[in-house]
């Protein structure tokens, strides 16, 4: 055989192995992993089911530092907890979760600070990636939010705390106001927890159920303490309960003895029955009630009652529990123990991740977070596109009938739960103990 011809036969065997390596790979073969190295298919062909056609992110916005930090990491662990038992994945594992946990506070406020949360806003709004927006704790950072998130898609915001009543209920705020947090005219707001204007009707009910004539109110001056101490005091005119006075306070005051001072002879002379306290527990409540107890003696002769803001463990480690024994709280919806079996599984598997759960938020940040996987998964089963923020607002408002860890519940067309229940805790032993849901 002539060299020339020897060269043209090993060419074309040169050639006929490289296209038998271009051919379909035999079962035994590992696919290649690196999207960069995999060649282009053709239009013809149809995608693996379950390669990833991309990546979803989802941020919540939430007070990480001051003393709300004992309620608000129990949400955030519940709402990564409720991301691992998807695995990260939505769709048919068509598309990967991300999930950030931004903190909307500052070391300089102690609490969330309007600056900050107004930046996560937009930087959330300018991040096309990002199709869910879960918080904010504050109603006041609520307030600044969902004006930027709206007219960013609008981007869907879900919030597991918020409860002043404006922020959904035009009817419940300034004329026009709420209406002024949507420029869009869409709705892009809800929240899985009951506004004020239930709790703070529930809460002046339970402090005459509690024997109480004259009460005395005092609020943080934030959206949300005086929104549910505004509530309270119009439900007391109502149903025969004197106020005998209502104000704000100095969060950043060193103590408030004078305070408490004036209040105990503000009813002709004389102590009321209860203080009722429109705050946060980063509104310095801690002070305040050992200030109280200090000047008008233990819960039982002057009763001390708030809100879902002062019902977390920081407000009983910061008072004491000496003097914080007595104090009433009220936190929306059922006790840990009354939970719908997919709320006792919630339970059940938080414990036994991050132990035991003692902050009732938790819960409300882990059916936040399935309110989110739900309205992806309902945008992808109507063959929507779930980067489409728009679709992923419409699917969050069109939920009914969702079975979830609080119950079966819907939302209504301003965002607001169908669930109404308020239950009230009493310190006891250092700890928060249920009395009992009110409706």
């Amino acid at each position: 055989m002539n060299k020339r011809l020897l060269a043209l036969l090993s060419v074309l065997v040169i050639a006929s192995m490289a296209l038998a390596a271009c051919g379909t790979p035999a079962a035994t073969e590992a696919p290649a992993t690196d999207a960069t190295e995999a060649p282009a298919t053709d239009a013809t062909e149809a995608p693996a089911s379950v390669e990833s056609m991309g990546v979803l992110k989802i941020v919540s916005s939430l007070p990480m530092t001051g003393s709300s930090l004992t309620q608000t990491q129990t949400i955030v662990n519940a709402m990564q907890l409720r991301l691992e038992q998807v695995d990260y994945k939505v769709c048919g594992g068509s598309y990967d979760i991300e999930y950030e946990a931004w903190d909307d506070a500052s070391a300089a406020l102690g609490q969330w600070d309007p600056a900050v949360e107004t930046e996560n806003a937009n930087k959330a709004a300018a991040d096309p990636s990002i199709i869910a927006y879960l918080g904010t704790f504050n109603s006041g950072a609520a307030k600044l939010s969902i004006p930027i998130l709206n007219q960013a898609g609008p981007l869907a915001m879900i919030s597991p705390a918020n409860t002043n009543p404006g922020l959904t209920k035009a009817d419940k705020d300034l004329p026009g106001v709420t209406d002024s947090y949507y420029p869009t005219g869409v709705r892009s707001y809800a929240r899985v927890v009951a506004a004020d204007d239930i709790q703070g009707k529930v809460a002046a009910n339970f402090v005459k159920s509690l024997g109480a004539t004259t009460v005395y109110i005092l609020d943080d001056q934030q959206l949300y303490g005086k929104g549910v101490a505004d509530v309270f005091e119009a439900t007391a005119a109502e149903i025969g309960l004197t106020v005998v006075g209502h104000e704000g306070i100095d969060p950043k005051a060193a103590d408030y003895k004078a305070l408490m001072t004036k209040i105990s002879t503000s009813n002709n002379g004389a102590a009321p029955d209860a203080i009722y306290v429109g705050m946060v527990v980063d509104s310095n409540a801690a002070q305040l009630l050992k200030d109280k107890v200090a000047i008008l003696g233990d819960n039982e002769t002057v009763k001390f009652v708030g809100p879902d803001g002062i019902q977390t463990q920081a407000f009983i480690d910061g008072a004491g529990a000496d003097a914080a024994a007595g104090a009433y709280a009220s936190v929306a919806g059922v006790p840990f123990a009354e939970l719908p079996a997919t709320g006792q599984q919630f339970v059940a598997d938080y414990e036994a991740k991050y132990g035991p759960l003692t902050e009732p938020y938790s819960v409300y940040g882990y059916e936040t977070m399935s309110v989110a996987i739900r309205a992806i998964e309902d945008v992808c089963a109507a063959g929507g596109d779930p980067t489409d923020r728009a679709a992923i607002n419409s699917a969050v408002f069109a939920i009914q009938n969702f079975d979830g860890a609080l119950g079966n519940w819907s939302f209504d067309a301003n965002g607001d739960t169908s669930l109404t229940d308020m239950t009230f805790y009493v310190v006891k032993d250092g700890a928060y103990e249920a009395v009992g849901t009110f409706k």
